[in-house]
């Protein structure tokens, strides 16, 4: 073991030599003694100025960054070794590079408290207000205001009120011209905002067009298109030709319309064809129908739509071109239309989610704009099928064939029967019935909503000729094919009026308002049976409700009124009648009714004035002139009732009683001698009247003429005939009597009943004529 055992030698180096030895360098307790590092302390590197960070809204925000190079009080070290780095000034020392982003400091010398959060500098100052008073600010508090007026000046006219969407664009004009000379006086005319004027001028011209300014939109468009900083201003020469299109300005029109036209370019497809179809529509206007067949048929290759191809039908329609009519016909049904099909809308399973989808979209704004767009595709097929049918063939029924076999084969096969309806309701235009009835009888083996239809129709054919027996069994077979059809209720509601069963007919009128709550035509007409039923409280109730639906309605108004006459609410009557005088004021019947009215209240002057005006408008109404001579009887001006006495005699020649009344008249002028003549002459023509007579004979009495005793015996002949004609007639009723009470009592009390005919009903009923289906 001793072998391993190393044994040091005398003359080898010691193994903790150098432990305590060390560089002098790091020898601090002599440094402030050191001559060499007080003086390095003293250079301009221990005088670099402290590094703060100042982050607002932070922790150490508003304090410096305790780091080497802040200024800190000097720390011994735990050697004794004394704080390095240079003092700034003589108060401050170094920061402690540790605790300083804390908020502690080391700068606790000289009577300063602990303040970590710096609570004792106050709140922080204010901010600086901004000083509107400079130039430039005024400019931009300016320029937001004429932005603001803009904004209301639109939202005015979305509003509807165009006058104070005038007013802001022109106060937003002001305002601009006042910038623009602001920006020039403080030499910014550089910085002139060109969207800002386009928009106050472009505002401005809107709105003097929407108030039919039309001259001074077009000076401030062209104050527009004349500048050629604005980029393309061109294109508001479509602007301009729309206010010459407005003004009837045709040519000038079509003129702005081409210009605007060449500063488009073809990358704007859709904007080239709505102003090539502005053009083409102009020119029909102007009645060149070859320059607009131009432009549509340009149209309908490149990019064909409903309406262009009406409008080029219309064209061809007035030059007379058949082939050329089928032709575009043909085109028109081949227009796409752009839209999904209805199977999209009917659920295809029981899933509950893409049900509820389905449901969702069914009723949203982009498949009623799908139906509007429909609608207006039929309804331009249909009118040019109406207007062409008679012209391509030699007879409008092969012209109407034609069109229905064309749009049997498109995309609208549902309109072929809506056609052939229509073809029916051309013949009764043409007063051709049997025609129309044999064509409508052709859809009773269809679907029910085209027999519906066709049945309604028919009823209303039949109840107009008064064959009120077929017109109730079609009414039934409309009704049997869509029980929810409101005209087929009407129709069947009107044939059982007919027949006075009013309970039932209002029961129908009833259903078809439940059907169709907008039925004006079963709303009058369930009034009228509440009239003819004594109900008058809800008749009163229907006919309030109508008006408020047609409000300038003269029958219904007429109807208000009588039913207030008979509730004897004479004032209210009046009142309705003075509606109604508004709405027709030359109805000599209505005058007449008020006339009638203003007399039983017993304003003789209302009366007359309304009766005279009656008379004005309708001379031969009979009351009214009798109205009228009496009134003048009553006032003592005999010699002015002559005359109405006299018009009576001329439209009713044989009633003795106009004739006796102007020879009455002439009496009580004093006139005797012509009174005298005209008694002489109404004896000539009546040589039997009692009356006359007796004014003869009183007359000549009193005259003392000779003919006094010859119109006396014949006075006496015509009262013994008048005498015995009574004694006649009342042997006769007698006689009459006798004979029916005997017959009762041989018949053992049967009783045969006489059945009157039923009476024509007071109000007019209002039948309902189905032109489309429904």
């Amino acid at each position: 073991m001793m072998e391993n055992i190393h044994l040091a030698a005398e003359d080898e180096d010691d193994l903790y030599t150098g432990y305590n030895d060390f560089n002098p360098t790091f020898d601090s307790e002599d440094l402030d003694n050191d001559v060499g590092f007080q003086q390095a302390v003293r250079t301009s590197h221990g005088r670099r100025p402290p590094m703060t960070a100042k982050f607002p809204g932070t922790a150490i925000g508003g304090r410096p960054i305790g780091t080497s190079f802040g200024s800190r009080m000097p720390m011994g070290s735990s050697m004794g070794r004394p704080a390095t780095g240079a003092v700034q000034d003589a108060g401050a020392a170094r920061p402690m590079t540790a605790v300083r982003a804390a908020g502690y400091s080391s700068s606790l010398a000289r009577g300063s408290t602990f303040d970590p959060l710096g609570q004792s500098k106050g709140p922080a100052p204010p901010l600086e207000a901004k000083n509107e008073d400079t130039p430039e600010e005024k400019i931009k508090i300016l320029e937001k205001k004429v932005n603001d007026l803009i904004e209301e000046s639109c939202m005015a006219q979305a509003n509807g009120d165009l006058q104070l969407a005038l007013e802001k664009a022109k106060e937003a004009g002001r305002k601009e011209r006042a910038l623009v000379r602001q920006r020039e006086q403080t030499g910014t005319a550089d910085h002139i905002t060109l969207d800002l004027t386009y928009s106050v001028l472009f505002n401005l011209a809107n709105q003097y067009a929407n108030n039919d300014m039309n001259t001074e939109a077009l000076n401030t468009y062209q104050v527009i298109v004349k500048n050629k900083m604005f980029n393309n201003a061109g294109r508001l020469k479509v602007n301009m030709a729309n206010i010459y299109f407005k003004q009837k300005n045709y040519p000038k029109a079509i003129k702005f319309y081409r210009m605007a036209l060449d500063q488009i370019s073809n990358a704007h497809t859709e904007m080239r064809i709505k102003i090539m179809q502005n053009i083409g529509v102009a020119f029909i206007r102007m009645g060149q129908y070859s320059d607009a067949i131009t432009s549509l048929e340009h149209i309908m290759s490149e990019s064909p739509n409903i309406k262009t191809g009406f409008n080029l039908i219309l064209c061809y329609y007035a030059i007379g071109d058949r082939e050329k009519m089928k032709k575009s016909f043909q085109k028109l049904i081949c227009v796409p239309l752009g839209i999904d099909e209805e199977d999209k809308y009917i659920p295809a399973n029981d899933d509950p989610h893409t049900n509820l989808v389905i449901e969702a979209i069914k009723n949203d704004q982009l498949h009623q704009m799908e139906r509007e767009r429909k609608a207006l595709a039929e309804k331009y097929i249909m009118t040019s099928a109406k207007l062409i049918a008679p012209a391509i063939e030699t007879s409008f029924a092969a012209g109407f064939d034609w069109c229905v076999d064309m749009v049997k084969s498109s995309q609208y096969v549902e309109l072929a029967n809506d056609l052939e309806i229509n073809k029916a309701i051309t013949y009764l235009r043409q007063k051709d019935f049997n025609q129309a009835v044999e064509t409508l009888k052709m859809f009773e083996k269809k679907d029910s909503r085209v027999k519906s239809a066709a049945a309604t129709n028919l009823s209303f054919l039949y109840f107009l000729e008064k064959d009120f027996d077929q017109a109730d069994r079609y009414a039934d077979l409309a009704m049997n094919a869509d029980r929810y059809n409101p005209a087929a209720l009407i129709n069947k509601g009107n044939t059982v009026f007919v027949k006075q069963d009013y309970e039932k007919a209002a029961e129908f009128y009833k259903e078809a308002l439940r059907n169709d709550s907008s039925c004006t035509e079963a709303l009058y007409n369930l009034g009228l049976t509440h009239k003819r039923l004594g109900r008058l409280e809800e008749a009163l109730d229907s006919f309030i409700k109508l008006h408020a639906i047609l409000r300038n309605s003269a029958q219904v108004m007429y109807q208000l009124a009588s039913l207030y006459e008979m509730l004897e609410d004479p004032h209210q009557a009046i009142e309705w009648l003075m509606q109604l005088i508004s709405v027709t004021p030359t109805d000599p019947w209505v005058l007449a009714k008020l006339g009638e009215l203003y007399d039983s209240e017993g304003d003789k002057s209302q009366a007359f004035q309304y009766y005279y005006e009656s008379f004005r408008y309708f001379p031969s109404n009979i009351s009214v002139i009798e109205w009228l001579g009496a009134y003048y009887i009553d006032t003592q001006f005999c010699e002015k009732a002559i005359q109405y006495f006299e018009r009576a005699t001329l439209i009713q020649p044989n009633q003795v009683v106009w004739q006796l009344m102007v020879a009455s008249c002439y009496r009580r002028s004093g006139n005797y001698q012509k009174a005298l003549e005209t008694y002489k002459d109404i004896h000539r023509k009546f040589p039997d009247n009692a009356e006359c007579l007796r004014f003869l004979v009183r007359l000549c009495t009193d005259m003392g003429l000779k003919e006094v005793q010859e119109y006396a015996t014949k006075l006496k002949k015509v009262e013994k005939m008048k005498e015995i004609r009574e004694q006649r007639v009342k042997s006769g009723r007698e006689n009459s009597a006798r004979g029916r009470r005997e017959g009762s009592a041989s018949s053992g009390g049967s009783q045969s009943q006489i059945r009157t005919p039923p009476t024509k009903p007071s109000g007019t009923l209002i039948t309902y004529l189905l032109v489309h289906i429904q």
